[in-house]
């Protein structure tokens, strides 16, 4: 077994089982796919480690155990199209293309839309389209949406992406609210929106989603 194909299994065992991710096909995509690949080579070593791995100036590689948990709660289905928001080096797209039937990975700082376009493609994974442009629009002319995944925290998940969201459709997202992030689903049910806190994260965040300042008299 290779160097990363053990710390592959470790990571699986120790960050990702433990933590109540229980889908078969998740767990699958998490044991085979070449998280090394997708971080710059001198933090290849430490690619499978339990933390936000920085991958550009103020992006990060989303925490294994947060992006599993997260991934889980989408519920993606084998029919479905996925909005990945801030794709990063193409990592957690290339996750939910093993399960999904098609990612639109919007990434708007073009060496990281490079770099994963380049490593999707080299491991052969073609039902993932990485889009350049920014973050807070989305991708509209290619929605709606069955699912909308932002890799990274927001303060605030604009109507623009929202709007892309289909019926009976899910976004994960980790919102911050005085600085606590929280883990969350927003549902479309009957054309109205619902969220639910699933859990506390601390993950970094995404550049463009900052809150909207309150009206104050």
């Amino acid at each position: 077994m290779s160097e990363f194909a053990d710390a592959r299994r470790h990571m699986v065992d120790g960050q990702i089982l433990p933590n109540r991710v229980t889908d078969r096909r998740l767990i699958e995509a998490l044991s085979e796919l070449p998280r090394e690949r997708f971080v710059p080579e001198s933090l290849q070593g430490v690619a499978y480690v339990d933390e936000d791995l920085a991958v550009a100036p103020g992006r990060y590689l989303m925490e294994p155990m947060v992006f599993a948990r997260l991934v889980q709660e989408a519920g993606i289905q084998p029919g479905d199209a996925v909005l990945n928001i801030g794709a990063g080096t193409g990592y957690e797209a290339a996750v939910m293309a093993r399960l999904a039937s098609v990612v639109v990975a919007v990434e708007e700082n073009a060496d990281l839309a490079r770099a994963a376009g380049e490593t999707l493609s080299a491991l052969g994974i073609d039902n993932v389209v990485v889009m350049e442009g920014p973050l807070n629009e989305g991708c509209p002319r290619q929605g709606p949406y069955d699912v909308v995944f932002f890799s990274g925290a927001v303060e605030e998940v604009p109507q623009t992406i929202l709007k892309q969201l289909a019926e009976g459709g899910r976004l994960l997202a980790v919102v911050n609210r005085r600085n606590i992030g929280s883990a969350t689903l927003i549902t479309r049910q009957n054309g109205i929106l619902g969220d639910r806190v699933l859990f506390d994260a601390g993950t970094p965040l995404l550049p463009g989603f900052a809150r909207r300042p309150e009206f104050q008299f």
